[in-house]
């Protein structure tokens, strides 16, 4: 295997790793709204997030970087023909990091609530854009000879993709409403069970439908499997989450998150963007990729400073295992640091 495949898996992992744990606090974030019924209610979704958000986001960084060092060609042909969808991701990225932060500086009722609609937002937006994002970059779009994006933003639009984005915004409010359960006690934590449920169906439903539309575009046996996979892992935790086994549940959708991602990288190679005006204009592996020397370069680094990464992350999650609920908000009438 030459490096520039190497490289490749590495980002399919690391746009796991993110969908995963990115995935779940999008979720949360939205709940916020479905889910909690109160003040206190919205606090305690997002203290469940609160101390993991931020790690959760340099998963996305790691994957752009890893792509802008490891294929320039696709980053610079992914970020000039997706720029406007691009852009509001990151803009509500960064609202929504502001929002966390500042929701609990003053004590006004107004002031609350509106970064608590920011904090609703600028997690459901994201979580449909990235859907309709990969959901063109395996579908193809418009790339000319000299490898640039020629489409326009209505291009984007198209029913693959936006199928694509449904399913990204509900497979991550599912993945949220079963970490909630699972990171909670009480009323909230059944009322938790029982949407993660209809949520559950309703994903599975549009799940199915895209993952059988990409294997009937560009699936092979290899990339079949890994739907099985996904769809019987969602199964699985809708099973598990109305049985009232959390952890199984969460573990059983993170399993879906990674094989749907994974069948979309196997029909993807060995083209990073496929182009849909002409086969030989695709941007591939090979003609994307950097020198073999800076593959090298990034490898020994990636080799070295993962391990730690992985082991402080893995390290926060077990320091912040604990349930909450109502009873440990404090009153919603002294301000505090809740989002910490």
């Amino acid at each position: 295997m030459e490096l520039h495949d190497v490289w490749f898996v590495l980002i399919a992992v690391l746009w796991i790793g993110y969908f995963f744990l990115e995935g779940f606090d999008f979720g949360v974030g939205v709940l916020t709204k479905l889910l909690a019924r109160d003040r206190a209610e919205r606090r305690v979704l997002i203290n469940t997030i609160g101390p993991v958000w931020d790690g959760n986001e340099v998963w996305l960084l790691t994957a752009g970087g890893a792509t802008f060092a490891a294929f320039p060609e696709w980053y610079a042909t992914l970020f000039s023909g997706f720029y406007l969808p691009l852009l509001l991701i990151l803009v509500c990225l960064i609202v929504r990091g502001v929002a966390f932060e500042y929701r609990a500086k003053r004590p006004e009722e107004r002031w609350q609530t509106n970064w608590e609609h920011a904090i609703f937002w600028t997690s459901l937006l994201p979580a449909f854009l990235w859907g309709v994002a990969f959901g063109n970059i395996v579908r193809g779009v418009k790339i000319d000879a000299e490898m640039e994006y020629v489409g326009s933003l209505v291009d984007l639009l198209n029913p693959y993709a936006l199928l694509g984005g449904l399913v990204t915004l509900t497979l991550f409010t599912f993945h949220g409403a079963v970490f909630t359960a699972l990171k909670t006690v009480g009323d909230i934590r059944e009322r938790a069970r029982k949407a993660a449920l209809g949520l559950g169906l309703l994903t599975a439903a549009l799940a199915l439908a895209f993952l059988l539309w990409t294997q009937a575009q560009r699936g092979d046996g290899v990339s079949l499997i890994a739907m099985i996979v996904a769809v019987a892992s969602l199964a699985g935790a809708i099973s598990a989450i109305r049985a009232g086994r959390e952890g199984w549940s969460f573990a059983l959708s993170g399993v879906t998150i990674a094989a749907a991602v994974t069948m979309l990288f196997l029909t993807l190679f060995p083209n990073v963007m496929p182009s849909s005006l002409n086969d030989a204009w695709s941007l591939t592996v090979t003609n994307a990729s950097s020198s073999p020397y800076t593959l090298k370069i990034m490898t020994w680094c990636a080799g070295i400073a993962t391990p730690v990464v992985l082991l402080y992350q893995g390290w926060t999650y077990w320091v912040f295992r604990k349930r909450i609920g109502t009873q440990h908000i404090a009153d919603a009438s002294h301000p505090s640091h809740t989002s910490r």
